[in-house]
């Protein structure tokens, strides 16, 4: 019968609970380890250990215990014999092995058992550490304010660069939830022939359309008279009440017989956190109730009772929207929902729309190719990687920055888009490419009869990988990829953090841009592909391994940002 630990995928986060298992023995058990009449303070299980990512570290450690974890925890910070005893022989489902440990002045220092990890993660493909741990079960409904009709449908020369860092950003958020196992949807629909979804697609972002002659008034209507049946519309003698001696002003768009709803009660009376206590009596305008309606089209189809419900929005945009939500839950509304807001997008000393600042990166885009390429950039070929190559730049620029925060772009017209350099997008890409370049070199040597097929995983010994580069790839970016994917929805789950979430929207960015760093040293440094000697084939074997399951890795992670990897450059 499988041995079920054996089997199970290693990972950072059961590896660091059962070293903190084995520092505190039986203090893990104890529900309180504060100081009381004297007694130690122990330290909470997850901030006992740290696990190594510098290449200077990782050249004597993996995981370590710093010295003033082990004062807190040991008189002297004497690690006992029993305790070092059980930290070596550390077992258990997706625990990485461990091969050795030293007190050194740091603290108390971990090393990984390599060659048992390389054989762990490489010998059936690495298929597991490129999927979510888990699978999740959910709607969630990915509502971007931006494209509503305000009364018009947005087209991208009045879509502003806010708006447009939302519409990736929930583009984003979609590819990331559905991978994780949830139902995802979209809102609005746009008409299917209309300029902002030719824009949309031209950035690779798929997002749902319709006839433009498709009409929402029977769910309008239905909307407007929940509404006007809501126990927090406000009457005219509330109105009165609430006025009288003072007279009050006259909002715009407002007149007698306006329907208006008390936001202040609805949030108040059913316990809704974090909404803005500005928050009043609203006026119910049009396109109020057109947005409302197309949510309530959208969660209508949910498979749960329940939906969660993420309004992407602008920080411009957020007070506007938390009246949106606030109304539709009057309007008898139960989904859960939440905001995750944006920062503003600043370009100094310009002032671009959405359509032209493409236009500005798609060109400079094809500029640095030609000057790169010369005369062979032309074709149907060099069209479709020039427009992924933009769409990559655009994404990058726009999603590797915390969402809450400004990002601030050059937009200036004499600066350009290097194809060199730890640049965002295009560094990423390329070196993507460089993968595929690899393989395509090696499958025209097995051709020329210069290189066997790679053998399967369990022939080949592992030990071979000795570069620090090699396990700083495997360690950083194949091991921990699981958990990365598992954030977004352990974030949504959260209790209690009221309207706004936050979620670490920029980590795969910013994860592939240090992926690429690691890759391109490495790369430059190790002659992978070296002389078809037999005796250097089970080094070359290994390599490729590690590097096939690494090109798979840059695929699952550019399919969250819905970006087709080039394969030639």
């Amino acid at each position: 019968m499988e041995n079920t630990e054996e089997s199970s995928p290693l990972r950072i986060t059961p590896t660091v609970r059962a070293l903190s298992s084995a520092l505190r023995g039986k203090r893990e058990n104890v529900p309180d380890s504060r100081r009381e009449n004297g007694e130690r303070i122990f330290p909470e299980p997850e901030k006992l250990w740290f696990k190594e990512s510098s290449a200077k570290n990782l050249r004597n450690r993996d995981f370590l215990s710093p010295t003033t974890m082990l004062n807190t925890l040991y008189a002297d910070g004497q690690v006992p014999p029993a305790v070092m005893s059980r930290v070596l022989s550390l077992r258990g489902g997706g625990v990485l092995p461990v091969a050795g440990g030293e007190v050194m002045g740091e603290g108390l220092r971990v090393r990984v058992d390599r060659a048992a990890a390389f054989r762990a993660v490489l010998a059936d493909g690495a298929t597991e550490y490129l999927k979510p741990s888990s699978q999740r079960q959910g709607c969630v409904l990915l509502n971007c304010p931006a494209l509503h009709p305000k009364p018009n449908t947005p087209t991208p020369d009045t879509l502003t660069l806010g708006q447009l860092r939302t519409v990736l950003l929930a583009d984003h958020m979609g590819a990331l939830l559905r991978r994780q196992g949830f139902t995802v949807s979209y809102c609005p629909t746009l008409p299917e022939d209309g300029d902002i979804i030719t824009f949309l697609r031209a950035l690779g972002i798929d997002w749902p359309a319709a006839p433009a002659n498709r009409t929402y008034e029977e769910r309008e209507e239905k909307i407007q008279e929940a509404l006007e049946s809501s126990p927090y519309r406000e009457r005219e003698t509330e109105r009165g009440r609430r006025t009288s001696g003072g007279g009050r002003k006259v909002e715009e768009g407002e007149n007698e017989g306006s329907l208006r709803v008390n936001l202040k009660r609805v949030f108040q009376e059913e316990g809704l956190l974090g909404y803005d206590p500005s928050l009043g009596t609203c006026i119910v305008h049009r396109d109020s109730v057109s947005q409302l309606a197309q949510l309530d089209l959208a969660t209508a189809d949910c498979t749960v009772a329940m939906a969660t419900v993420l309004h992407v929005t602008s920080c411009q945009d957020e007070f506007r929207q938390q009246q949106i939500a606030v109304l539709w839950r009057a309007s008898g509304a139960t989904h859960t929902q939440r905001h995750l807001v944006c920062g503003p997008v600043k370009t100094p000393g310009s002032h671009l729309t959405a359509a032209q600042y493409l236009q500005l990166r798609r060109g400079q885009m094809k500029e640095a190719s030609e000057m790169k390429y010369g005369d062979q950039v032309e074709g149907q070929t060099w069209e479709d990687i020039i427009r992924v190559m933009t769409s990559a730049t655009v994404r990058f620029e726009l999603l590797s920055t915390v969402h809450t925060s400004p990002v601030t772009l050059d937009v200036q017209r004499e600066g350009g888009v290097s194809t060199k350099g730890p640049r965002g997008g295009v560094f990423v890409m390329y070196n993507c490419a460089r993968l595929h370049t690899l393989f395509d070199s090696y499958e025209r040597g097995v051709e020329k009869g210069l290189y066997p097929e790679i053998p399967e995983g369990p022939e080949l010994d592992f030990s071979a990988l000795k570069e620090e580069g090699e396990w700083l790839l495997l360690f950083n970016y194949l091991i921990p990829f699981s958990e990365l994917l598992d954030q977004s929805g352990q974030a949504l789950d959260c209790e209690g953090g009221g309207a706004r979430v936050n979620i670490k929207t920029e980590q795969i960015c910013k994860f592939l841009v240090s992926l690429s760093k690691d890759f391109s040293s490495y790369y430059n440094r190790v002659h992978v592909l070296g002389e078809p000697l037999p005796h250097l084939f089970n080094q070359m074997f290994c390599r490729l391994h590690l590097l096939r399951a690494l090109r798979e890795l840059y695929h699952s992670a550019l399919d969250t940002l819905n970006l087709p990897p080039i394969r030639q450059l």
